[in-house]
């Protein structure tokens, strides 16, 4: 059901079939060679989400953007961001389904604070930086240091990655032994929902 190991790899390879494809809706389309599991189609959808708040991030930062552009890519970027922490609780709801299946986690196991949702999440995160990274590698006009600096940082990415690859793997080992649970955490944002937000159902002008 889980391989934190193909997780990383998926991400990684979906990443670079997306580089320089970005949709405004960030939506992935059918030839995106999105994968036919269910859990692994989460985890793909879940990763094009966080691909697209990086990249709207970036847009946002341009120094010649416009009030009127930061503001547009702000609400895409709240709006990105749901949708990245909705799929990341829907890789735990699958995995918990699965596990339920099989009694599983064990109600006396050891609890464990961060879900495999938080973790897949991370991992989708630290492909980019991966990825962008190796692209300052190999810039041609950056100046003199910048690519012996990004091979330091590539090499710090790396292992932090292969860490949290370790990390999964071997949590999810211990919860299918009965040793250690997981449970569903729901991030309950606030900012998206006008009856929740006093900003929102206040008014602007009320603050």
């Amino acid at each position: 059901m889980l391989s934190a190991q193909l997780i990383a790899d998926l991400q990684d390879r979906l990443t670079c079939e997306w580089d320089g494809q970005i949709s405004d809706l960030f939506v992935p389309t059918s030839d995106m060679c999105v994968p036919t599991d269910k859990f692994l189609m989460t985890v793909h959808a879940q990763h094009f989400a966080n691909f697209g708040l990086w990249h709207t991030e970036d847009q946002a930062r341009l120094p010649q953007a416009t009030d009127a552009e930061i503001a547009e890519e702000k609400r895409t970027i709240d709006r990105t961001n749901q949708r990245r922490n909705d799929l990341a609780e829907e890789c735990d709801a699958l995995l918990l389904d699965y596990l339920a299946a099989r009694k599983l986690p064990s109600p006396t196991a050891e609890l464990h604070s961060e879900t495999p949702g938080m973790i897949i999440d991370r991992l989708s995160i630290l492909s980019l930086k991966l990825f962008h990274t190796r692209e300052e590698i190999d810039r041609t006009d950056a100046p003199p240091g910048h690519a012996e600096r990004n091979r330091e940082r590539h090499r710090i990415l790396s292992e932090q990655r292969g860490d949290l690859v370790s990390c999964l793997d071997h949590l999810w080992t211990q919860v299918l032994r009965g040793e250690r649970r997981v449970k569903q955490y729901r991030q309950l944002k606030m900012y998206n929902d006008p009856t929740l937000n006093p900003a929102i159902y206040r008014g602007a002008g009320n603050r």
